[in-house]
């Protein structure tokens, strides 16, 4: 079934001049496998395109049950540089978990709201 990112997951972000680093946790360590599959690097930097992104790098922490993702020139020459109003990277996560994925509905945690 179609899912938003967030019905498996939550995320932390930041930013270090105009690259923006964020973590994707999954809620639940069986999600794992179809985070790995479904938040790739090419799905991810096309994700964030319109924003300028130049390239997405993920790193697989499976002990954590959680990716690292640093995605290059997302923050309009970084938060200093921007004419943006707010071209923080904390603020990108919920873009992320936004992206919808193709997970089995046994993977949601218990009091999702997506469950049936």
């Amino acid at each position: 079934m179609k899912l938003p990112l967030h019905a498996l997951a939550h995320a932390r972000s930041g930013d270090k001049g105009d690259v923006s680093n964020i973590s994707l946790i999954a809620y639940r360590p069986e999600a794992w496998e179809t985070l790995a599959r479904e938040a790739t690097e090419a799905r991810v930097l096309a994700r964030f395109r319109h924003l300028g992104a130049t390239r997405a790098t993920r790193f697989d922490l499976p002990n954590l049950q959680a990716f690292n993702f640093v995605i290059e020139s997302t923050l309009g020459g970084g938060v200093n540089r921007s004419l943006g109003l707010d071209r923080h990277g904390k603020t990108l996560s919920f873009l992320l978990l936004g992206m919808e994925v193709e997970a089995d509905p046994a993977l949601l945690p218990e009091g999702s709201p997506y469950r049936a």
